[in-house]
């Protein structure tokens, strides 16, 4: 009943939304917009055929109270897909968990998981000397938690292997809370200005954390945002049992609400979608043929709301914001600038470092080598992790309160997002230029100075797109800061007195001139021009080497953007040799990883996947997903863990690998049966030197759909030719990851 009033007054504003969106796209189309042109290239599939990482880590699986070793891999589209063990990873069985890491924390400490825990079931904390929720077998520990849907709880053994996990985990939150694409010109600013003015009529203003995922995702946390205190209230004074058992059955109650929501707002969303795409060649139409009267009358019903909202808007513009816009300027710039400055130097550092090599080493063979890690540099996490590091230093301080701004987190994200991008893209112009240079070389000091060459080349273009992207995201973070301030001040004068203005609109042209929209936009340019002035000043005294607006870089490269239209180079594939790969090899190529493991997957584990089974107990065949029923509880004793470990790691090798091969425990599922994903599960648990140019099995996985387990499969003979996970021993065909979709799309919740 809930979802269905949430999404009725957000579907009505959204189609509402549509109709402003398709005009503003199609009037942009005609008239477009000036600008400064990028001066680096930008890649159109960075990370096709790839994977970000791979690697064993130790997940806590609540049905049977064992902490267990699974394989986990994060594709391209970074979710996460959580294997029984490599070999059924390598034998392309179904994963055992898929998971959407957006709107999740990654959290490093069992303090910080029981802290969020306490506060999200008031009243209901443990007393001293009684279980936690959880318990942890290591000191660390890797927690995805999340305010709605399940949590995952993972563990590694060392805290290099932790670090190198989180920074993974991080890159895929940020990845997947990014998820409502910006190539669509019309449906995303028509979702984010709907979710906007539905919270706004709630009067709800201010930045939202949980604007994070795709739009059914979105939606979701819009839901849950109403309805979750009315269950809390209702179902929590009912919950039997000690304090953690109360808060094991919250969290499984909540979890289940949530893809039910989930369910019931995709089906909504998609519906309206639907009727709105069925009206846009009528819609489109009639812009195209009216577009000079709708402009005319848009320009008409701005003039007659300015002379109404101006006055007032000025003046709280120049007592509440105005001292305050340098402040909050001078916040975002350092840790911004920072961050760009140490991807500049990292770029920097990698080039030189593969130049020097090469002038040690001298060969084609090794340039290839170390391109192909070059390639991707910008989306691997530890490497980058550096540079995003830096905006952990964004504070807002009183700002935060006074401007009603709940957290600074969608500031770091979005411009950690940038960092990225402004790296690959530096990265694709330098091997994009060196390509073409390669048929002109004569020799190796050639090549040096060729590389030193083109790389001063790319880091002109590079400080001039750094400074063009950070003043954009100045501009943009002030308005998002401002703006819901502005219009809260506004709102017990000049809201109700809009409604006069519906008569200044043609009926005719209403789809595409809304009142709320036309008074947002007055709104905006009177704190604009401030905001303008503060981040041309910024630029005009060289802070954080940011370049003015006037300063124009000639295009030095006039046939670059060319060259950037090209096939996308892949260098061991052109300068390996072999013109036509068998296939077998072919598929190892495309399993490339860009991050390296710890240890190497292929020797003994420290301890395996019957390591925190009981002696003699049988391996469990049931799926992983708990019923809403069920409690969940901690291992009977971390003593019994350390005990287990310790007999594992003393066992005789011969029993394990007998276990192994007496079948596979297979889940299999069709994509439609696969449950929303939720959280992510992630770590390694891996020893000993391994280098960036490891290669893994792994291709693309598809998005579960919200809703059914995986139910377990039938036990099955090992094929021979795969051989043994004990020895690494395996066929030369590597299987293709399944369980997340190109998009990343899927929702929260494995299965």
């Amino acid at each position: 009943e809930r979802t269905g009033k949430v999404l009725g007054e957000f579907c009505r504003c959204y189609k509402e939304q549509f109709g402003v969106a398709l005009f503003n796209s199609v009037r942009y189309e005609i008239e477009g917009a000036g600008g400064p042109q990028a001066q680096l290239l930008h890649r159109k599939v960075p990370l096709e055929d790839h994977v970000i990482y791979s690697g064993n880590i130790f997940q806590y699986i609540e049905e049977n109270k064992k902490w267990r070793n699974r394989f986990c891999v994060v594709p391209h589209n970074y979710g996460l897909v959580l294997y029984e063990n490599k070999l059924a990873y390598e034998r392309e069985q179904p994963p055992r968990v898929l998971v959407n890491s957006a709107g999740y924390k990654v959290l490093t400490s069992v303090e910080q998981y029981l802290e969020l825990v306490n506060n999200s079931l008031p009243g209901v904390t443990p007393k001293s000397g009684h279980s936690p929720i959880l318990k942890c077998p290591t000191d660390f520990p890797l927690v995805l938690w999340h305010p709605y849907a399940r949590h995952y709880y993972f563990c590694v053994m060392t805290g290099k292997e932790q670090e190198k996990w989180r920074a993974v985990f991080q890159d895929c939150v940020r990845h997947c809370n990014n998820g409502i694409s910006e190539d669509s010109k019309v449906e995303a600013p028509a979702f984010t200005d709907a979710i906007r003015m539905y919270r706004q009529s709630k009067e709800q203003y201010g930045t939202w954390d949980m604007l994070c995922g795709n739009e059914t995702q979105v939606l979701s946390n819009l839901v849950m945002e109403e309805l979750l205190p009315e269950l809390r209230s209702a179902i929590g004074p009912r919950l039997k049992g000690k304090a953690p058992e109360r808060q094991r059955t919250w969290i499984q109650v909540s979890d289940a609400v949530y893809r039910m929501v989930y369910e019931l707002a995709k089906a909504q969303y998609d519906a309206a979608v639907a009727r709105c795409e069925q009206e846009r060649p009528q819609l489109e139409s009639t812009i195209r043929t009216d577009m000079d009267q709708i402009i005319t009358s848009k320009e008409h019903l701005a003039s007659k709301i300015r002379a109404f909202v101006l006055p007032k808007a000025e003046v709280c513009v120049r007592n509440h914001i105005q001292p305050y816009i340098s402040s909050i300027l001078e916040a975002l710039m350092t840790p911004t600038s920072q961050g760009f400055a140490e991807a500049r130097e990292v770029f920097f550092k990698e080039v030189t470092d593969m130049n020097m090599n090469v002038v040690n080493e001298g060969s084609l063979e090794k340039l290839v080598e170390y391109m192909e890690k070059l390639s991707h540099l910008a989306f691997h996490p530890v490497k980058m992790q550096s540079c995003y590091e830096k905006m952990d230093q964004l504070k807002l301080e009183g700002l935060q309160q006074r401007f009603d701004v709940s957290s600074t987190s969608v500031f770091k994200q979005r411009a950690q997002i940038h960092m990225r991008q402004q790296m690959d893209d530096a990265v694709y112009t330098f091997e994009t230029l060196l390509h073409q240079e390669l048929s002109k070389l004569q020799g190796k000091d050639d090549l040096c100075k060729s590389i030193q060459r083109i790389l001063e080349r790319v880091l002109k273009k590079f400080d001039y797109d750094s400074s063009t992207v950070r003043k954009k995201f100045f501009r943009e973070a002030l308005l998002q800061i401002t703006i819901p301030f502005l219009l809260k001040k506004l709102a017990p004068t000049c809201k109700g007195e809009l409604a006069k203005f519906q008569e200044l609109i043609f009926e005719d042209f209403a789809s595409f001139i809304l009142v709320e929209n036309t008074y947002e936009e007055v709104v905006l340019q009177s704190v604009m021009k401030d905001i303008m002035q503060a981040v041309k000043e910024a630029a005009v005294q060289r802070k954080h080497n940011l370049y003015r607006d006037s300063m124009v870089m000639h295009n030095s490269d006039p046939n670059l953007h060319l060259l950037g239209e090209g096939l996308p180079i892949d260098w061991s594939e052109e300068y390996s040799g072999q013109p036509e790969p068998e296939p077998a090899a072919e598929r190892r190529r495309r399993a490339k990883q860009v991050v390296s493991v710890i240890q190497d997957d292929e020797g003994a584990l420290p301890y395996g996947a019957e390591a925190l089974l009981q002696p003699g107990s049988p391996e469990p065949r049931q799926p992983e997903e708990a019923h809403p029923g069920v409690p969940l509880s901690p291992p009977d004793a971390v003593q019994e863990i350390r005990e287990a470990l310790a007999q594992e790691s003393l066992g005789d090798g011969a029993g394990a690998e007998e276990r192994l091969m007496n079948g596979t425990e297979g889940s299999g599922a069709s994509e439609e049966g696969l449950l929303l994903a939720g959280a992510a599960p992630r770590a390694a648990t891996q020893q000993g030197p391994a280098h960036d140019g490891d290669r893994v099995h792994c291709a693309t996985a598809a998005s579960p759909a919200p809703g059914a387990e995986i139910p377990s499969g039938t036990g099955r003979e090992p094929c021979h030719q795969c051989g043994d996970k004990e020895t690494g021993k395996h066929g030369d065909s590597p299987p293709q990851p399944r369980g997340t979709t190109e998009s990343g799309e899927g929702v929260q919740t494995e299965f």
